[in-house]
């Protein structure tokens, strides 16, 4: 089983930033939105291995929401 890969791995995380940014710049907050599912799919297709896009999923989710407040430390979060 592939493993989702969580150390810095951009050349430029400054020149990226940059660039989502731009990406996003003059949409309106529902264009935006719209923008980072097409990117989310994009990039899910690329990377095409189920097991990894699980564990982004979990791990985008860590520590967002109401998952983590129902007492259970481990929901949301790496397995």
């Amino acid at each position: 089983m592939a493993t989702l890969f969580t150390e810095p791995n951009l050349p430029d995380p400054d020149g990226f930033y940059e660039q989502l940014i731009a990406t996003h710049h003059g949409l309106s907050d529902s264009e935006s939105a719209r923008v980072n599912a097409k990117l989310v799919l994009l990039l899910a297709n690329h990377i095409g291995d189920p097991a990894v896009l699980a564990q982004a999923m979990a791990a985008a989710r860590s520590g967002v929401g109401a998952q983590e407040s129902n007492g259970n430390p481990n929901a949301g979060g790496m397995r």
